[in-house]
């Protein structure tokens, strides 16, 4: 059989495989969920909930607005509305209470002038929320893994220590999917996050509790993870910014699962939330010492920044075909690039982007110089005990006895079909070798990448298992280590968030953020859910 038609007969078999599992978990919808009387959140009524994270600090150090009634009004709208998208799954509130007090009797006491404060404490006060696989001293660091429910983390992540350290104030840890896998934050030790904008709907994953808490006006900042979309995915669905910095820029320490040796390179931690002027201080925060390996002070002219654009990626036949309405709102905004700021924008066709899938695939393959393979998603599971039997966890799922979810059980089975063997990773390494080359030639340092951010709007709960292959949007610009912030663009007539990611070279992460704002600005930004 030709080499060809055999890749191709094998691509269509696994995307049979995913079909039949996407059945199996559909079918779960019978056992129903929670019913609530709203599909969507309530509206915001306290003005504090509709400042950003910057404008927050600044009148906390300017002592116009006290730190622990901010601090109050964000934990009374969790109250009010977390139990419908249940996106916080475990919070502290009265040790951030005990927190914004200290804040408040200390801006008593200092007689320090504003730009001291600032420069010391950037976001003083500001709340915060963190993904639950970081570790958050007292807080449990699970990853949705049921055998690690009584794992509470002792000490900080790194970004979070950082975080806290620059003055903000945890409330609490949001949900993820299963051990950070999969693009549906639902978990058998914490149940399922709802998007705030149709609770029948998903948030994403990994950082999906993430995504929504923030959408849901719950929380101003967070902090999430990508190796494969996990921050960008969340952001999109939930009409929020995400940022994926350029890789190792911002430490990963102190997050559970770690990847594999050879996948940490392409695993980012990065910063989370509803307006785009926060994405700069987060990011100067949580780089701490990485912080010189980019530019972020350098005055961005966007009439002198070169845009490109894709509408799709060519036509792979594992993935959904971009939604109309999708394509329409990215050539709202490459028209407004061209009439409205006088900007280059040109059309590309990159052909190498119909193999993002076996890009990232490749990628998961990759072993260390000294021949050490990725550890097995079965032994993950098994969280460094006795690996577990996925066929067996299947016939326990189907009898609702598994302690595991249907997509990590899938994933467990499929883990040896979908890693490739030698002949496979070098054909696709050159692939994405190829792929980088062209793109670093057209962006040089000037120039920014418009891509879609998913091929589909958030889709409703169980749909992504019959389409396990979508994330390979955001998840080939991990394989390529570009910085890439994903922005929102309002919303699509059934009232679901519209986005876009902005692509840039190494370390040109200032371009796609000065686009970030620009978007905003022009687009509108993030669209409270409920709005009256």
């Amino acid at each position: 059989m030709a080499p060809l038609l055999t890749v191709r007969l094998q691509l269509l078999c696994l995307r049979a495989i995913g079909f039949l599992i996407g059945l199996i978990g559909q079918a779960a919808r019978v056992f129903g969920g929670q019913k609530f009387d709203s599909k969507t959140t309530g509206p915001v009524t306290e003005p504090l909930l509709l400042l950003s994270g910057v404008q927050l600090a600044k009148m906390i150090r300017q002592r116009k607005v006290k730190c622990i009634d901010v601090v109050q009004a964000y934990i009374n709208r969790i109250k009010d509305v977390n139990q419908m998208v249940n996106g916080i799954v475990k919070h502290r509130f009265e040790a951030a209470r005990k927190e914004a007090l200290a804040v408040d009797q200390r801006l008593e006491e200092m007689q320090e002038d504003e730009a001291i404060l600032e420069k010391q404490w950037p976001l003083l006060g500001v709340p915060l929320t963190v993904k639950e696989s970081f570790q958050l001293q007292g807080m449990p660091n699970s990853s949705g893994l049921v055998s690690r429910r009584d794992a509470i983390s002792d000490t900080d992540a790194t970004v979070v220590a950082l975080l806290k350290k620059a003055g903000a104030i945890p409330l609490g840890i949001t949900n993820c999917s299963e051990l950070c896998m999969w693009y549906e934050s639902s978990n058998n030790l914490y149940g399922r996050s709802n998007n705030p904008y149709n609770l029948q709907h998903i948030v994403g994953g990994s950082s999906g509790g993430e995504g929504c808490t923030l959408a849901a006006a719950c929380s101003v900042i967070g902090v999430g993870s990508d190796i494969g979309g996990s921050i960008r995915m969340p952001a999109f669905f939930n009409g929020i910014f995400g940022h994926m910095p350029s890789p190792g820029v911002v430490p990963n320490k102190g997050q559970f699962p770690m990847a594999g040796e050879a996948q940490e390179q392409f695993l980012c931690t990065g910063p989370m939330c509803r307006y785009a002027e926060d994405l700069i201080p987060m990011l100067k925060v949580m780089a701490g010492p990485g912080i010189t390996k980019l530019k972020l002070d350098t005055k961005v002219h966007l009439k002198h920044v070169k845009f490109y654009w894709m509408e799709h990626d060519g036509g792979s036949v594992l993935i959904s075909k971009v939604d109309q309405d999708l394509i329409q709102a990215q050539k709202k905004v490459v028209d407004h690039l061209e009439t409205i700021l006088g900007a280059s924008v040109q059309h590309v066709k990159l052909k190498q982007m119909k193999y993002s899938f076996q890009l990232w695939i490749t990628m998961m393959s990759a072993t260390t110089p000294d021949g050490k393979k990725p550890p097995k998603f079965a032994d993950l599971l098994g969280d460094h005990g006795k690996s577990i039997n996925p066929l067996w966890e299947l016939i326990k799922w189907c009898f609702g006895v598994s302690i595991y979810t249907i997509p990590s059980i899938g994933l467990a089975l499929l883990e040896e079909k979908l890693r490739y063997n030698s002949e496979k990773y070098n054909k696709y390494k050159k692939v994405g070798e190829s792929l980088y080359k062209d793109l670093l030639e057209i962006l040089g340092d000037d120039g920014v990448f418009l891509y879609p951010s998913h091929p589909t709007v958030a889709p409703k709960h169980h749909v992504p298992l019959a389409r396990p292959f979508n994330f390979a949007y955001t998840g080939v610009f991990n394989v390529l280590g570009l910085p890439v912030t994903q922005c929102p663009l309002g919303l699509n007539t059934k009232g679901l968030p519209l986005g876009i990611q902005v692509v840039a070279g190494p370390f040109n992460d200032h371009l796609t953020l000065a686009v970030a704002q620009y978007l905003e600005k022009s687009f509108g930004g993030w669209v409270c859910p409920g709005k009256l």
